[in-house]
């Protein structure tokens, strides 16, 4: 896979213009984009940037995290606070995101999003409200362990790591996750699923795949 040198804020003006012209897969009225990386890659950055892109475009859009759709402490801990597959089969309530955030914006759609699900400092659920995105909006999801799901994204990308950089970047009391990284990437092979794929083993200096990955 070859990858040319470009910065977090042509990457998200080129990607925004290239979504600006797409159109959803399903013939519905919204456009559902992924941003799936490791807690150490940061996800959350490059969707964010992204998103602001997409503003300036004059588009709605919705950003949100995986992080508000963990499942209780008391599922997620069933084998353990440290156990690899437990985090990678069933920290992340996929069905909520489903429920709560796909099938709103699906074609003939109502819209309203739910952008959170479960608070995981107080283990406790949200109570947000839910969100209306207009018809022509855009949804921004970003996270872990995200293509493996299935979920319709109309523009996935994959923010990818090195081994050693994946170990570099992650905290010391979380590195008992990656061999569920190491997993997903024998099992899942996201980087040959996105659309674009962006390597991000040093944060100041991206690369990506071009359009098409």
């Amino acid at each position: 896979m070859r990858y040319e040198a470009i910065t977090w804020e042509k990457l998200a003006g080129t990607l925004a213009a290239h979504a600006d012209g797409l159109e959803p897969a399903d013939g519905g009225s919204w456009l559902r984009i992924g941003v799936d990386g490791a807690p150490a890659a940061r996800p959350e950055e490059p969707a964010g940037r992204l998103a602001e892109a997409l503003r300036s475009l004059g588009r709605p859009v919705l950003t949100v995290s995986t992080d508000g759709f963990l499942r209780p402490a008391s599922l997620r801990y069933e084998y353990g606070k440290e156990d690899p597959d437990s985090y990678a089969d069933g920290w992340f309530d996929t069905g909520a995101l489903w429920r709560e955030v796909f099938r709103p914006l699906d074609a003939g759609g109502s819209g309203r999003v739910l952008p959170d699900l479960w608070d995981p400092v107080t283990d406790r659920a949200t109570r947000s409200p839910y969100v209306e995105l207009p018809e022509g909006g855009v949804l921004v999801l970003h996270g872990p362990l995200l293509l493996g799901q299935w979920f319709p994204f109309d523009l996935g990308i994959h923010l990818s790591l090195t081994p050693g950089a994946l170990r570099r970047r992650t905290a010391e009391d979380e590195r008992w996750t990656l061999p569920a990284f190491a997993r997903y990437d024998d099992e899942v092979a996201p980087a040959a699923r996105a659309d674009v794929v962006v390597r991000a083993d040093d944060p100041r200096h991206p690369a990506w795949t071009g359009l098409g990955g």
